[in-house]
This record gives structure tokens, C-alpha cells and sequence, in this order.
């Protein structure tokens, strides 16, 4: 298949809304592609964060990254996608997951089960039936984090873009391993690769050390697939080898990094 060309995503939570609406209007300005933002309780929710953002720029794409399924049924999940879709005027992607184990309080808290990992994906698959019979006339673009082989066949099943999860320490050969994983499901329908980059340069900050759970010495000892590091034209040749190796084109960054990755997408975004 031909390449995709390259665009690029932020994510970041809407934590208040003077920063929220900034980072939207930041994000568009320097030419990002899609506003990402997380699934958590103790947030505030991707539906009204990310109309939010929507409203206050005007080609910004928003996304979920990624709705939790155990965190609402499938048909709510559904609805909500759907709504975005409505009022943004067709500007949002739908991110779906299984959710992190920590989220097992979160959905107790909102009287739903966690479930087994079968039915979370089940719920996945049901979340984007709901949406295919709503769509109508607007396609709502679906992305499925695919972490696992069941997910990842999954996502080839069903997703339009699918964003490779999983390990930050997935080596270059298994993540490859995986992609093909997905690409065998998919046959013959066209799919678009995403990528998240926890770290872009050679520090790691505290919170995204926490949720990683490693520092920027063994991700730059293990050659890892979630640090971006160098000057703008060595970043830019590995994200162009990426692409050539996997197919990836669909790269995403923490907020932490937006002005600082933002030279490597004013280059890339559209080739």
C-alpha cells in the first residue's frame, strides 16, 4: 500500500480551561493535526473537553486517547462519540481501549463492572457497531490502542487507525512483529499506523516516569520506539524510518512537548 503521509497529535488533559483552551489553540496554530485527550475520572470528561477545544479553533481535530470501555456501556460510549461527531462537524476521532488496571475502582465508582479482558474487548467491538449504525452520513474515525494479539486483530478488523500500545519497551523487530499482526487481519482495507512518543529528548518528566516506569537511560539503552531524541533532522529521519519500516505516519506527543516537538511537525505534517 502507499504511504500514508505524516500528521501529528498532542495529548493532553483538560485540567483547567484557560490551559485546555491554549493548548487547543496552540496545537492548531502550530500546525498539529488532532487535540488528544485521556479517559480518567479523575478528569474532566473527554465529551465536554474536547467540544470545548473544537469550539475555540476552527481545523483542529479532536480525539479520545482513549475512551475506557469499562468506564461506560458500549451504547453510551456510542452516544458520545456520535455527538462529537455532530457538533464538531465530522472533526473528532474516537479512541477506544480496555483500560488500565487502576481503572477497576473507576468503574466501580460508576456502578459498572471491569469486567475480564474478553469482555472488555468485546465492548470495544460492540462500542463500534453502536457508532457505524449511527453514522449516517458523517464517518466517525476509529482508533483502537492495540496492545495484545486479541486486540490487535481486532483493530484490523474494525479500526481505522490503530495505534500501537503495549510495552514502551517493544523492540523495533516486535513492534514490526505486531503492525503485520494487524495488517494480516485487516486484509485488504486500508488502515492508518499511530504511534504515541512518550518522550522527546533525553529527560524524562516525573509523571510520565510514573506511568512508563522507566528512565530516559534504559529507554535510550533499549532503543526504544517511545523516545524521540537529537536535533530536528535526526528526529525527522527516524520518524521518515519508521514510516519506510512499519508504516507508521500517525505520531502523537505529551503537552509537555508541544512547542518542543512543533519543528519536527512543521516539516513532516503533509509528506
Amino acid at each position: 500500500m502507499p504511504q500514508k503521509v505524516f500528521r501529528f497529535g498532542v495529548v493532553a488533559g483538560a485540567n483547567d480551561a484557560a490551559g485546555w483552551l491554549a493548548t487547543a489553540r496552540r496545537a492548531e496554530e502550530l500546525g498539529y493535526s488532532t487535540l488528544l485527550c485521556p479517559d480518567n475520572l479523575n478528569m474532566p470528561t473527554p465529551t465536554a473537553a474536547l467540544a470545548a477545544a473544537a469550539a475555540a479553533t476552527t481545523e483542529l481535530r479532536v480525539g479520545s486517547f482513549v475512551l475506557a470501555s469499562p468506564l461506560r456501556t458500549a451504547r453510551a460510549a456510542a452516544w458520545e462519540a456520535r455527538s462529537l461527531t455532530v457538533v464538531t462537524n465530522g472533526r473528532f476521532e474516537l479512541g477506544l481501549g480496555s483500560g488500565r488496571p487502576e481503572m477497576r475502582q473507576q468503574a466501580e465508582e460508576l456502578g459498572l463492572p471491569y469486567g475480564s479482558g474478553q469482555e472488555r474487548l468485546d465492548s470495544i467491538s460492540e462500542t463500534i457497531d453502536h457508532v457505524r449504525r449511527l453514522d449516517g452520513d458523517a464517518h466517525t474515525p476509529v482508533m483502537i490502542a492495540a496492545g495484545g494479539p486479541k486486540v490487535r486483530r481486532l483493530a484490523g478488523l474494525k479500526a481505522d487507525i490503530v495505534t500501537m500500545a503495549g510495552d514502551v519497551l517493544t523492540t523495533r523487530e516486535e513492534m514490526t512483529g505486531h503492525i503485520e499482526e494487524v495488517r494480516s487481519a485487516a486484509g485488504d482495507r486500508d488502515l492508518e499506523f499511530a504511534m504515541n512518543i512518550w518522550v522527546v529528548g533525553d529527560t524524562v518528566p516525573p509523571w510520565i516516569r510514573g506511568f512508563i516506569g522507566v528512565d530516559a537511560e534504559t529507554l535510550i539503552e533499549h532503543d526504544s520506539l517511545g523516545l524521540l531524541r537529537g536535533g530536528v533532522d535526526d528526529m525527522v529521519a527516524e520518524l521518515e524510518r519508521r514510516r519506510e519500516e512499519q508504516g507508521v505516519s500517525y505520531f502523537s506527543v505529551n503537552g509537555a512537548f508541544l512547542e518542543e516537538f512543533a519543528p519536527v511537525v512543521a516539516r513532516l505534517s503533509g509528506k
